[in-house]
């Protein structure tokens, strides 16, 4: 894990779009530590980031489990929901999950903070 930050934003869908071609076409060039991970609402991002998903990453980094079935065993999670929670995580970029040699899927934390960028001026 890296003592990086994670920078995320919530915005709507259209918003998220409209920005994401407006940097395809190169009329925006985004600022640095503007958010690189983008959730639809408070409701999603809090989802992702519930207190057991929390402990579950905070256990990740702290024991460096060598495999999924390793870390069901640490967690008491069931490998099956695990494995769900942990590529959701991946899509957002919150973990790196990686083949060993063995061929076991190694899951580790990318950042050691995540802030949330909220506008309340601008509602999503």
């Amino acid at each position: 894990m890296t003592s990086k930050t994670l920078n995320v934003g919530i915005s709507s869908y259209e918003a998220m779009k409209a920005r994401t071609l407006m940097i395809a076409r190169g009329e925006y060039k985004p600022k640095k530590g503007e958010p690189k991970v983008w959730f639809t609402s408070i409701e999603s991002f809090s989802k992702i980031l519930s207190q057991r998903n929390q402990e579950l990453l905070r256990l990740i980094a702290q024991k460096k489990p060598k495999s999924l079935t390793e870390l069901a065993t640490l967690s008491g999670r069931k490998k099956p929901n695990l494995s769900r929670t942990l590529n959701t995580m991946e899509r957002y970029g919150l973990v790196e999950l990686t083949k060993s040699e063995q061929g076991t899927i190694v899951p580790r934390t990318v950042y050691k903070h995540i802030k949330l960028d909220l506008d309340l001026m601008h509602p999503a």
